[in-house]
């Protein structure tokens, strides 16, 4: 009997649908492990052979296929290590999300998930049926249990592999990040550890994929719900944990990383998001329309971080209602961070709009159409830019102009990822000031002007919105946490605030369902999160929170 269990966490960044290249990594990762860490085992991500979430590839017939070669592949291309790894397995004529143990070229065991999430961002029950049997491997002859993402929440699956005999729980995941999720996992994990006496072992999957972004963070506790080691956050990498074997097994301490603050986890996010976006859909690059405000100069920022200045390009598009501090904020910014910006006026182009329309538009009163037309002149611009360069368009609206509708369909809203789509108004003045903590590069007066889309004359946002530190809350509530206007009222908001602000969110989902993607960072983002109807005569109820459909051009 070893004296101490040496297990490998393999905290991967995968690409969904490359079975090929996924199984090429975890050989190579798998190698690692076992010629420079003398591990006994590794372990992968929940469904780490397909990339998590694989979505509706899970309905075509041929995924398995390749799933039972990719598998194939590994049993022929390891040995002399125990590998758990996730994937996606038919049997009994139903699809199970698994894991199973290989060793020696054989499959030695299969365990089927029990808990299904179907909720949120998670669609499971749609793809998988349900496992019921718990699973408690040999491994240098010690009984460990094994369980997958979910089934740590819930207290039946843990206790049925300690009652199966288990000593140590392994649990493979694929956990996406938002604002302090982390701290969640841990007190679910350590509270299943402690009611069970039995050290967990949690790893998770690292990466972006689409609007989720897995920030790894794989941790270990032991029977008292201690944690005892910690991989680093947003970081791909392979990390040796030693387990006392015996009676009773006990993780040996080892690193903790960081807790990561808030701004930096959450930049963290963005960072990764984005550079995993552009990279993983072979984009050369992203451009950016830099209007020398606090949004775009964050967008900028991140992507520069992302993927380096070098393939990032910034471009200046003023109006007739452009300040000279805006450009003079902007072009400082891009010379700051290193990135390429050129200046592409828009006026003559707005000229020819209005002098092509002026019939149509005669005994009309210039409103916001007008508006509109300069937002979308911008985004063709750069969206000719991305078609020539193959750089991919970055937009960069807030969580707080999203829920409102204060965006231009087809202008702002242009693009192939949203960046900071998530991210509420006043983080974004707190992220920009973390960003400017590790090198100044955003002009103080981004942070010190009110902020305009500076499409008519002295413009402000408070014109159209209540201030966002008033906007913000109202949105947290009613579209994160499901507050009624009655229920926000009663929190002390003012009831005028409070309906128009309902209204703005329930008048423009048709918008939102037409947004590009973006990096996902609360409990509740538009897209996989917030599935509201286009057509409803919901705001029409009794709350009354708005009105219903289409509403303005903006």
């Amino acid at each position: 009997m070893a004296a101490r269990l040496r297990i490998a966490l393999g905290q991967l960044n995968l690409l969904v649908g490359d079975v090929a290249g996924n199984v090429a990594k975890m050989i190579a990762a798998a190698t690692r492990a076992r010629d420079e860490l003398r591990a006994d085992v590794i372990l992968f991500p929940e469904l780490a052979l397909t990339g998590y979430p694989p979505e509706d590839l899970l309905l075509r017939p041929d995924l398995s296929v390749r799933v039972e070669l990719a598998l194939g592949e590994m049993l022929r291309g390891i040995s002399g290590i125990d590998v758990i790894v996730g994937y996606p397995k038919r049997q009994y004529g139903k699809l199970f999300n698994a894991a199973s143990l290989l060793r020696g070229g054989k499959v030695i065991t299969t365990y089927f998930k029990h808990i299904l999430p179907n909720y949120g961002v998670f669609d499971e029950k749609r793809y998988f049926a349900e496992g019921d049997e718990p699973c408690v491997l040999d491994i240098k002859g010690q009984a460990i249990g094994l369980t997958i993402c979910e089934d740590v929440w819930e207290r039946g699956p843990v206790e049925q592999a300690v009652k199966a005999g288990a000593k140590l729980m392994l649990n493979l995941n694929a956990s996406p990040f938002h604002r302090n999720k982390g701290r969640e996992r841990f007190e679910v994990v350590a509270r299943r550890a402690r009611d069970n006496r039995v050290p967990i072992v949690y790893l998770n999957l690292v990466g972006g994929q689409d609007e989720l972004v897995f920030d790894g963070d794989s941790f270990v506790v032991n029977a008292r719900g201690e944690m005892t080691q910690r991989a680093p956050a947003f970081e791909e990498g392979l990390h040796l944990v030693e387990i006392k074997a015996g009676a009773r097994m006990t993780p040996v301490p080892a690193a903790i990383a960081p807790d990561l603050p808030e701004e930096q986890s959450v930049y963290s996010a963005l960072v990764l998001g984005v550079r995993d976006y552009i990279g993983k859909n072979g984009f050369a690059g992203a451009v950016i329309g830099l209007s020398g405000g606090v949004d775009s100069a964050l967008t900028l920022c991140i992507a520069a971080d992302a993927i380096g200045a070098s393939r990032v390009e910034a471009v200046l598009m003023p109006s007739r209602y452009t300040a000279a501090m805006s450009l003079e904020d902007a072009r400082s910014q891009a010379e700051a961070l290193g990135v390429k910006h050129s200046t592409i006026p828009i006026e003559p182009m707005f000229e020819v709009f209005l002098g092509a329309l002026k019939e149509e538009f005669q005994g009309r009163k210039p409103d916001s159409t007008e508006e509109n037309i300069q937002a979308r002149v911008r985004g063709t611009l750069l969206m000719a830019i991305s078609n020539k360069t193959g750089r991919m368009v970055l937009t960069t609206g807030n969580k707080s102009e999203m829920s409102v509708g204060y965006a231009t369909l087809y202008g702002d809203m242009a693009g192939g990822f949203a960046a900071i789509k998530d991210v509420p108004k006043t983080l974004v003045y707190r992220l920009a000031e973390y960003r400017n903590k590790i090198k100044p590069v955003i002009p103080r007066r981004v942070f010190e002007r009110p902020p305009s889309a500076e499409l008519a004359p002295d413009q402000k946002d408070t014109d159209s919105l209540p201030p966002y530190d008033v906007l913000d809350p109202i949105l947290e509530r009613y579209v994160e946490l499901d507050q009624s206007a009655g229920d926000i009222i009663a929190a002390g908001f003012e009831e005028a605030t409070v309906r128009r602000v309902l209204r703005m969110v329930d008048r423009n989902e048709y918008k939102r369902r037409q947004a590009a993607p973006g990096v996902r960072i609360t409990p509740r983002a538009f897209g996989r999160d917030r599935r509201y109807p286009v057509t409803s005569g919901y705001g029409r109820g009794p709350d009354k929170p708005g009105g219903n459909g289409p509403a303005g051009g903006i």
